[in-house]
């Protein structure tokens, strides 16, 4: 089992930067990815970010060169970074974390960009 916990969420105005945690625990050996979804619906969740064990990062054409997605080396973190914040930004944002074809996911942080 694995157990997702994000945080970092928050309210910010339009043009703000929020940086997201997802720290995975329990059994973390042989994660193979970890992925930073967006909630656009009731019903649908969008990925907006993915990186894999090996370092492979992407991040979706929307955010694209505001949102960074890393990984501290030291801990089993992983970062989403935001910059220049709108508030189509806003919603629940979710880690989902992947080891031996299972999704674990967190309970989600959200994200609030308004003036």
């Amino acid at each position: 089992q694995v157990q997702v916990v994000e945080s970092g969420g928050g309210k910010v105005q339009p043009g703000g930067s929020l940086t997201l945690s997802c720290i995975a625990s329990g059994d973390i050996s042989a994660i193979s990815a970890t992925d930073w979804y967006r909630q656009v619906s009731p019903t649908k969740r969008e990925r907006i970010a993915h990186l894999t064990n090996l370092g492979t990062a992407d991040v979706v054409d929307s955010v694209k060169g505001r949102f960074t997605i890393s990984r501290d080396p030291t801990k089993p973190t992983v970062y989403l970074q935001m910059y220049d914040l709108t508030p189509e930004d806003t919603g629940v944002y979710y880690c989902k974390v992947v080891r031996h074809g299972f999704d674990y996911w967190g309970q989600g942080t959200r994200v609030t960009v308004s003036s």
